[in-house]
């Protein structure tokens, strides 16, 4: 990866505290996010249901930045203009979720949106392959979808090593997210030098240990350590 590459920190709000959810939004948007990550499941498929429409549309008025919005849903198009809402936001499907891929992409595209397309741990990137050239965002699940908390698969890694040589060889404006497990340390590090660009970061951000100015400050710290 090269060093000037900026790497965007894109806390999920899974992790926050749902009784103070507006405000910790707005408290992270202070502390210098880029992005907010917002988990959408529907306990199909994944096996736990977080939150909707309502909820995201009160994040969007909690905020300026960028929803990264991850529809972790089966078959998506059925909800996908419940979510396009504002321009700036960014939408996510799973390969696996999605019965046309192509078509899918091209719907939130011609929305005027930009569009990631997210692989599970079991899924190969090859997945990917006849959409790649349409993608602004890769996102590599760095555990398996449906629960906050878990532990970072090392093995993700290389998927991720793979994946950005596969861009950078073919010229595609694709940039690569990580999402599980990432904290302010190794695994932030090394995401970054394998060649991800936009970390989804949510205990390490929503914490009763440390401050939010303090936790966003820690993962951008470790980065240049």
């Amino acid at each position: 990866m090269t060093s000037e590459a900026r790497i965007l920190i894109a806390p999920s709000v899974l992790a926050a505290d749902f009784a103070d959810l507006g405000q910790q939004v707005r408290d992270v948007t202070d502390a210098g996010a880029d992005l907010i990550h917002v988990d959408v499941m529907d306990g199909r498929f994944v096996p736990n249901i977080s939150f909707g429409e309502v909820i995201v549309d009160a994040i969007r008025r909690s905020t300026d930045l960028p929803l990264n919005i991850h529809l972790m849903i089966h078959n998506p198009d059925d909800l996908l203009p419940c979510f396009m809402k504002a321009k700036s936001d960014q939408i996510l499907v799973h390969a696996e979720a999605c019965p046309h891929l192509h078509r899918t992409v091209t719907k939130i595209k011609e929305a005027g949106h930009q569009v990631g397309v997210a692989i599970n741990p079991g899924t190969p990137i090859s997945a990917l392959e006849e959409v790649l050239p349409l993608l602004d965002i890769v996102l590599v699940m760095t555990v398996n979808p449906g629960f906050g908390g878990q532990s970072f698969i090392p093995e993700a890694l290389d998927k991720v090593k793979r994946l950005y040589r596969t861009i950078q060889s073919q010229g595609y404006a694709a940039q690569i997210e990580v999402d599980g497990g990432i904290k302010a340390d190794w695994t932030a590090q090394d995401s970054v030098q394998a060649g991800a660009t936009i970390l989804v970061a949510g205990s390490a951000i929503f914490n009763n240990h440390e401050s939010i100015p303090d936790a966003m400050k820690g993962m951008r710290g470790c980065l240049f350590s």
